[in-house]
């Protein structure tokens, strides 16, 4: 018996079979393109995080101990033949304490002063301050030995962090062998005692690395973020209103629109040129101020504002529109009683992601002059002050080794400001976000 004919067109059991052999191999490297990619996303994804653990690692390494001090307490005896009862912030405390602590070593000073010097290079000039408030406060101390908590130089509180070693040649390291003898003798005698370093987030700048603080430069930014909200806020929401819902489409809204979207891309220095000859050589507004700083952050922040409200009021169905329409509301009601409230929390999120944006700039506040010391709090709009972006751009020139580890405590300060908000930003939109 012969096999039956196969009718003419209709595939052999053998071409059949190869063709299957050819999509299956055809979807194995379909697949293996597929794992390769999701890998390659992978490996992408874990290089930008090991970056930015690498980087937050370094600043933290750097940064963290900023966050405490050391003190050394030691005994005084306030003598009445040195401290002027009438105004004690005239006594030289700072000798006073360094003759006494060479007394207590048994080592006696030569007519230069050599080891005097050398003694009160280990405490910082708040000393005299802290002296002085306490006879201020207690005049009855005069003529007795008290414990004073003296503060530490900046060199001296390093070497107890171990950012200043022995093993450093003397020549490169600003504490002497004797110093440094000093200072393990101090210890050992458990006079020195460490603590949180609350003045790194209650005071002002200061030429001094030890008596320096961020509290200026958060005080500054938040009366400059103050201003751009007043001013970027109302204004941006409202001309994406009138863009999106109100400005008949034409050539000069899409004109309008081009240029929105390029202003957005424009590098932020030359918003720091623009504000510098608007708000400072023509409208001479007070120079380094946070009115000045603040008009030129909402002049940065207008464009995103508006692109993100109006992607939000794009992301309302048109049957909302439609509806109240239909049910005799104006356009105007229309958009403030329905169209805007559901809008609103993508509108937060682009305010705040805008106001992170401005925390973190730097380049406009130089051109503005924020760029010099400025010692204080600033108490006004108009009072002179530094933002805490420029405050890390002045620490991070000194010359002083001191102010590297307080550049980095103002960074994570900063980015700790910038993680709030953008998780603000985060949970508003979760919070009040409607799926359509």
């Amino acid at each position: 018996m012969t096999d039956a004919a196969i009718p003419p067109g209709k595939p052999t059991p053998a071409a059949g079979a190869e063709r299957t052999d050819r999509l299956r191999a055809g979807l194995k490297r379909r697949y293996a393109r597929e794992g390769r990619f999701k890998l390659y996303g992978l490996l992408a994804i874990g290089v930008a995080v090991g970056f930015l653990l690498l980087l937050l690692g370094r600043i933290f390494d750097q940064g963290h101990t900023a966050f405490y001090a050391h003190t050394l307490t030691v005994p005084v005896y306030m003598d009445p033949a040195r401290i002027d009862q009438a105004y004690p912030q005239g006594t030289n405390f700072e000798q006073l304490v360094a003759e006494q602590q060479l007394a207590r070593l048994g080592i006696a000073d030569d007519e230069q002063g050599t080891q005097s010097t050398a003694m009160r290079g280990l405490f910082s000039s708040e000393l005299k301050f802290v002296a002085a408030d306490l006879i201020r406060d207690r005049p009855a101390l005069i003529g007795e030995t008290v414990p004073i908590p003296a503060p530490l130089s900046d060199d001296a509180d390093l070497y107890f962090k171990g950012e200043i070693s022995r093993d450093t040649p003397a020549d490169q390291r600003r504490l002497s062998d004797q110093q440094l003898a000093w200072l393990d003798g101090m210890k050992a005698d458990g006079m020195v005692t460490s603590h949180f370093n609350s003045a790194l987030f209650t005071k002002g700048d200061s030429t001094e690395p030890e008596l320096a603080g961020v509290l200026g430069a958060v005080v500054g930014s938040a009366l400059m973020l103050l201003v751009t909200a007043l001013i970027a806020l109302p204004l941006g929401v409202g001309a994406a209103l009138y863009l999106e819902e109100f400005a008949p489409k034409g050539r000069i809204t899409n004109l309008i629109e081009v240029n929105i979207n390029n202003l957005a891309a424009v590098p932020s220095i030359i918003y720091g040129l623009l504000g510098l000859a608007l708000f400072i050589n023509w409208m001479h507004l007070p120079r380094a101020s946070p009115l000045v700083g603040g008009l030129v952050l909402a002049l940065m922040a207008l464009p995103t504002i508006i692109i993100a409200t109006r992607s939000s009021l794009k992301a309302v169905p048109p049957s909302i529109r439609e509806a109240a329409l239909a049910m005799g509301a104006s356009k105007t009601q229309t958009l403030f009683h329905h169209t805007l409230p559901l809008a609103m929390p993508g509108v937060m999120t682009g305010a705040i992601i805008s106001m992170a944006h401005a925390l973190g700039e730097t380049a406009p506040l130089l051109l503005i002059g924020m760029v010099s010391f400025v010692p204080g709090i600033p108490a006004g709009l108009s009072e002179p002050t530094g933002a805490l972006p420029s405050l890390i751009y002045i620490w991070e020139n000194a010359s002083e080794r001191a102010f590297h580890e307080r550049t980095a405590a103002a960074i994570m300060v900063l980015l700790a400001f910038m993680i709030v908000m953008n998780a603000a930003a985060v949970l508003l939109r979760r919070r009040f976000e409607r799926r359509w």
